[in-house]
């Protein structure tokens, strides 16, 4: 009984620590990475398990797994061996809607309870009817919809007002066979509701031809029907959709790629076919873009989710509290903490919701109550104590060429001597340090240059701030004058 007891401690010991592991591999990967290139791939991908030294991962797709494995499969391995000294192979799969639990120790008690915070934690769908994958009359499977991604699932306030009517308004035109605000374009940061909304607009239009898709799924998509030479009947089908809704459209590369996007924009919004599309910035700023499809989208109504205020900031937490006790009935948060959290945890709604989800977590394998102290140690790295100054790539740019009698022009060259290679290196890793800019916008914004050399600049910068105190300080000057 003593061996059984002390095996059940072990275990309740080891998985908090491997998932406080993997947090930590994710700030890693997102760190190095930049968040766009990190929210794309990495997003949502989850630690199912680990096991005999090797790191179960999962992600929702066959293309996100084949993505990784092919182009960040190293950064992947780096960012785990650096955090756990344990790991020794790191396997990704594709998870189905209903997946399997990890095999659970033998005479684990309390199994149920497990079984609940899973998808908790890893914002997995509960069940497979939580998950619709809607095929259309012209052939199309879209991306996955998730059903409880609804309008009255939404949680509204100032800050998404004018986002949440509109779409409202799109989908209520769109089942009359109108359409309005075409193209309506909603853009805000990772964590406002941008997926939230345009899903839930997909689910008010089922009745016409509506197809929501990723910009990841589109570009498979379009890749798939080159290669299987059935392109034209791709172009086709696509522009005889009612309903066209895009998200995540930053991602959208490629020369060919926006080409398409471009022509299947115009037709469908010269025939009156609703467009909507969401990204994380207004189209004037999406600099990988061309200019017909900015200008294009620039065209209809633009409309920003600003970050959450306190209220909504609250009404979310409520929100997902209430989800959690669907399952787990005996889940309190005591309005103090709710408070605290509210106030603190500023940035966006994925961390309202991860934050509930860690409490939850701590709460059940830790068999204690939620109290004021729990939360601030719990969520210390959630909180801000205050908004930093938002800083442009080129107030970075002005400043690096004021202090090192630079021109613009200069840092965008391809000129390599040591008066311009040095000013430009610190700029770069200025962009990456103070902007919420990737690597690969970074270098487009230099030049064009590609996100290794800009990743080369950030190390190598960083290397020289840990061993030269009057580089350090040059840095910490830099960064003053633009916190300012």
């Amino acid at each position: 009984m003593a061996n059984n007891n002390l095996a059940r401690a072990e275990s309740n010991e080891q998985t908090p620590t491997h998932l406080e592991t993997w947090e930590n591999v994710k700030k890693a990967l997102c760190k190095e990475l930049g968040d766009d290139v990190f929210s794309s791939w990495f997003g949502r991908a989850q630690l199912d398990e680990f096991r005999d030294g090797t790191a179960f991962l999962s992600v929702p797709t066959a293309f996100l797994k084949q993505w990784i494995q092919t182009h960040y499969a190293t950064h992947l391995e780096r960012c785990w061996k650096a955090e756990c000294s344990d790991v020794h192979r790191i396997a990704v799969s594709v998870r189905s809607p209903m997946r399997k639990m990890p095999p659970e120790p033998a005479k684990k008690p309390k199994q149920a309870a497990r079984r609940v915070d899973e998808p908790l934690i890893s914002e997995s769908p509960q069940s497979e009817k939580d998950f619709l994958k809607p095929t259309n009359a012209q052939g199309f499977s879209g991306s996955l919809l998730d059903r409880r991604m609804t309008f009255d699932t939404f949680v509204d306030g100032n800050p998404n007002a004018l986002a949440t009517a509109a779409a409202r308004q799109v989908s209520a035109s769109a089942n009359k066979n109108l359409s309005a605000f075409n193209p309506l374009y909603i853009h805000a940061s990772v964590g406002h509701g941008k997926t939230h909304l345009l899903q839930a607009i997909a689910w008010e239009a089922q009745g016409k031809e509506v197809l929501y898709l990723t910009a990841e799924h589109f570009m498979y998509r379009f890749v798939a029907a080159l290669k299987s030479q059935s392109a034209l009947a791709f172009k086709d089908r696509l522009r005889g959709i009612d309903l066209l809704i895009i998200d995540d459209l930053q991602f959208l590369q490629g020369p060919q790629m926006q080409k398409e996007f471009c022509h299947t924009l115009d037709a469908l919004i010269d025939g009156a076919r609703q467009v909507v599309v969401a990204a994380d910035r207004p189209p004037h700023e999406l600099e990988a873009l061309n200019e017909r499809i900015r200008s294009r989208l620039a065209g209809g109504l633009l409309v920003e989710i600003e970050n959450p205020d306190y209220d909504l900031r609250r009404g979310i937490l409520e929100r997902r509290i209430d989800m959690v006790r669907v399952a787990c009935p005996g889940f309190h948060v005591p309005d103090d903490v709710l408070s605290y959290i509210a106030a603190n945890v500023t940035t966006n709604g994925r961390d309202l919701e991860g934050a509930i989800n860690r409490l939850l977590a701590h709460h059940q394998l830790a068999e204690t109550p939620i109290t004021m102290d729990m939360a601030e140690l719990k969520l210390r790295d959630l909180i801000r104590s205050h908004e930093q100054r938002q800083v442009k790539v080129e107030d970075i740019q002005k400043l690096v060429c004021k202090q090192y009698n630079v021109s613009k022009q200069d840092l965008l060259s391809a000129r390599r001597t040591r008066s311009i290679v040095w000013p430009r290196q610190i700029a770069m890793f200025l962009c990456k340090a103070m902007t919420p800019r990737s690597l690969p916008e970074i270098g487009k914004r230099f030049g064009d240059r590609d996100h290794t050399t800009v990743l080369h600049a950030v190390r190598k910068v960083e290397d020289l701030v840990g061993r030269d105190e009057t580089i350090a300080r040059e840095i910490e000057t830099l960064k003053r004058e633009l916190s300012e």
